[in-house]
């Protein structure tokens, strides 16, 4: 297959890009910096189109994870980087698009499962999910992320372009054992004794292990019958309280200090980073995989953290 990826040069893109490439397909990353990888990389800005349009003149498969990282403080200047990135590059791919013959078949646009409300009470699929924003008590960081997602969606779906089937990935945390990543992140809070519950303990973790990540947006690209929004997420989300204790145990360490909510706040601001992305609850389910009739192979956290702890070890000296 021939696959171009927009903005793979990110955890997630890296991980697609090198799945696929070793696979023997034809992979071209669009990225605004040109690094060395194994794969075909063509510089864009995502905003204009340019000669990075031939790349996807007769391509099999877009996949569009464009945008610039949450994992930040929301000012101003981010909020505005943080929404026009994932806007701006999703109009400049209908542009793109609308200017060729030959256009791929189908057209995977990341989106979030944070789309979502704050749900402690049920899961949240896409037939009866609750889209959330506005809701009372709301902090305005919550609010700010539900905006960007259905500003992200309403820009991707608001022109069908024939002959393209359109997916939005609404995906959960995808966790690998790479360098950087979110499960790293994780990880490193456990190894050094600061694994334990981020209070309340209630709130839910969505999460999905990176070879069903993979293996989902496969299956989505075989599958016709697929289009719209689809969730990417494990079937089984869990309290943080447990999620922590289980990667505990798999890495082999009982002790993990407990983080209240304040001690959060102080800390995500040294981090430069959002407290929103440990105390939202995000109890998603991938209503639309499991009725198509996708197979999870860790579709549990303790299946899944033994593995991710196992292969982090391998690539760490």
């Amino acid at each position: 297959m021939k696959i171009v990826i927009a903005g793979g040069t990110g955890q997630v893109g890296t991980v697609l890009a090198r799945h696929f490439h070793e696979k023997g397909d034809n992979v071209t990353v669009l990225s605004r910096s040109l690094e060395s990888a194994p794969w075909h990389t063509e510089q864009w800005d995502g905003k204009t189109v340019g000669s990075w349009l031939a790349a996807l003149d007769g391509s099999d498969v877009l996949i569009n994870l464009a945008g610039r990282s949450v994992n930040c403080r929301y000012n101003e200047q981010n909020r505005k980087a943080i929404l026009d990135s994932r806007v701006q590059s999703t109009e400049v791919l209908h542009q793109a698009l609308r200017k060729l013959v030959r256009r791929p078949p189908v057209w995977l646009n990341a989106s979030t499962a944070t789309i979502y409300r704050h749900a402690l009470d049920r899961p949240m699929d896409e037939a009866t999910g609750e889209l959330g924003g506005g809701e009372q008590g709301a902090p305005d960081t919550w609010n700010f992320s539900i905006k960007v997602a259905k500003a992200w969606e309403e820009a991707f779906f608001s022109e069908v372009m024939p002959g393209t089937r359109q997916v939005a990935l609404r995906s959960a945390m995808t966790f690998s054992p790479d360098q950087g990543g979110v499960f790293d992140v994780f990880l490193r809070l456990v190894r050094h004794g600061l694994g334990g519950t981020n209070l309340p303990g209630t709130q839910y973790v969505s999460w999905i292990h990176d070879l069903d990540f993979i293996r989902a947006v496969e299956f989505l690209i075989a599958t016709p019958s697929l289009s719209g929004p689809v969730n990417l997420a494990s079937p089984n989300p869990l309290p943080n309280r447990e999620f922590l204790r289980i990667l505990r145990k798999a890495w082999g360490t009982r002790i993990g200090l407990p983080t209240t909510k304040g001690m959060l706040e102080v800390g995500t601001f040294l981090l430069s980073t959002e407290s929103e992305l440990v105390l939202k609850s995000r109890r998603v389910v991938p209503g639309r995989l499991l009725d198509a009739g996708f197979a999870f192979s860790y579709p549990t956290w303790e299946q899944a953290a033994e593995d991710l702890v196992a292969r982090w070890r391998r690539l760490t000296p």
